[in-house]
């Protein structure tokens, strides 16, 4: 079977520095695995590769879409796999960087084709949440318990698709999952970057703080009324959706800050908050994925010298298969 690296870990972790190393290395490119790097001129709330890194390496699957378009995970298998046919008939080996564990799930273990997204039906059923919280978990339990035990009660995104699935399908989306999923047919080596919690904590807030630096506030202004003209343009009138793009972490903490309803460093404290969460999360999800190397990089802070501690790992899995 033909290879694929993905290189995953939790953000902030320093990934893009030795996947580009790496990738230059392998004379090859780079598939982004990220749900907010898809959004075009979401570029310092995103951590997106530099220019530079972009300039050095081929990057995949960044500036895909508008911050007011919608995505999904079918569609990024969709947009992704000719991406890694390409790469392997010019006889390199495509390396996969993120940390969006549905995108690398989906990868790995295949995804199903349900229905299509209904926003109408999704904003009715936001409107039975809205009037009596929790209502939507209680009703998906009885309508598919075995997805509902998959999915936290304050998941309410992943709630109102599983509920929509089940809605404007004969089937329950666990049946779909268990009965339709496809598996990409590829050897995906998996390599998992990990620090010690305090110091990727450490790393975070310096992030953060770093992308006040460079600009965040005036980004998300940016393209906040970016989306704002772009309604007027289509002449759109009718109530506005929540967007998952200005759900991204950074952002809907600076569009509060931007409304006046906090001050900048309160902002600033529930970024570097939710992205240490995040962070978290993302710890408990790559635990279920099988087969991952993870390499511990605490307390290396060049990516020359990461890229050398993980580079041995990756050669050794290749001799063994």
């Amino acid at each position: 079977m033909k290879k694929v690296i993905i290189l995953l870990g939790p953000t902030g972790a320093g990934k893009t520095g030795i996947s580009t190393l790496l990738a230059q290395d392998l004379k090859t490119e780079i598939i982004s695995a990220d749900s907010m790097q898809i959004y075009r001129h979401m570029d310092i709330g995103t951590a997106k590769p530099t220019p530079e890194e972009r300039r050095s390496v081929r990057h995949h699957m960044i500036d895909v879409i508008e911050p007011d378009e919608t995505f999904s995970t079918g569609k990024y298998i969709e947009m992704v796999v000719p991406v890694i046919e390409d790469l392997h008939n010019r006889g390199t080996i495509p390396i996969v960087v993120g940390g969006t564990g549905l995108y690398i799930k989906a990868m790995t273990r295949g995804i199903f084709s349900g229905p299509s997204a209904d926003w109408t039906l999704r904003e009715e059923l936001l409107s039975i949440e809205e009037e009596e919280r929790g209502s939507l978990y209680r009703h998906l339990k009885k309508l598919d318990p075995v997805a509902a035990g998959k999915i936290t009660p304050n998941d309410r995104r992943r709630i109102i698709r599983a509920l929509e699935v089940c809605l404007r399908s004969s089937s329950s989306i666990s049946a779909m999952q268990e009965n339709l999923t496809r598996t990409l047919p590829y050897d995906f080596v998996k390599i998992g970057i990990t620090r010690g919690r305090k110091e990727l904590y450490r790393m975070i807030e310096e992030r953060v703080d770093q992308m006040i630096r460079l600009g965040l506030i005036d980004e998300v202004k940016t393209v906040t009324d970016l989306i704002e003209k772009r309604r007027q343009m289509r002449g759109d009138t009718e109530k506005r959706r929540p967007l998952p793009s200005m759900q991204a972490i950074g952002y809907k903490e600076i569009v509060t800050f931007l409304r006046g309803e906090i001050p900048l460093d309160e902002a600033v404290r529930r970024i570097k908050r939710g992205t240490k969460r995040y962070a978290k999360r993302q710890f408990t999800w790559f635990r279920k994925e099988e087969d991952i190397h993870w390499v511990d990089i605490t307390g290396i802070h060049d990516s020359r010298e990461a890229f050398l501690q993980i580079n041995p790992v990756i050669e050794r899995l290749f001799a063994a298969r």
